[in-house]
């Protein structure tokens, strides 16, 4: 590789903006928690999440949780006769499952 190369500006290098977005769900803080804590116990009510993800306090974890609503990513379960609420992961949501086997393969290779 010549100097040039190497030493070139990346003013013509874009990210492609599905990358970009799904790194903007993945790399929020709490969110990767989240789902793996949802891929690994399936279906869990609020309370259950809390115990999960126990640094992430509740007004946050609300947040997460709706932009995880909004972007396909979990579902919220109503219940009407009882009252009962509980998240779950969409199709959308499950098929992360290889994208977390990923990180935690990375993971266990690079950190002791």
């Amino acid at each position: 590789m010549d100097q040039m190369t190497v030493n070139q500006p990346l003013d013509s290098f874009t990210l492609c903006p599905k990358f970009e977005q799904t790194f903007s769900i993945l790399g929020k803080k709490w969110n990767g928690l989240i789902i793996e804590v949802l891929l690994n116990e399936g279906t869990l009510r609020f309370k259950d999440i809390v115990t999960n993800v126990p640094k992430c306090s509740d007004r946050v974890l609300v947040e997460r949780l709706k932009e995880l609503e909004q972007d396909g990513i979990i579902a919220r379960n109503t219940y009407a006769k009882s009252g009962k609420v509980d998240y779950s992961l969409t199709d959308k949501g499950l098929e992360l499952r290889s994208v977390m086997d990923a990180v935690h393969s990375w993971g266990d290779k690079w950190f002791a």
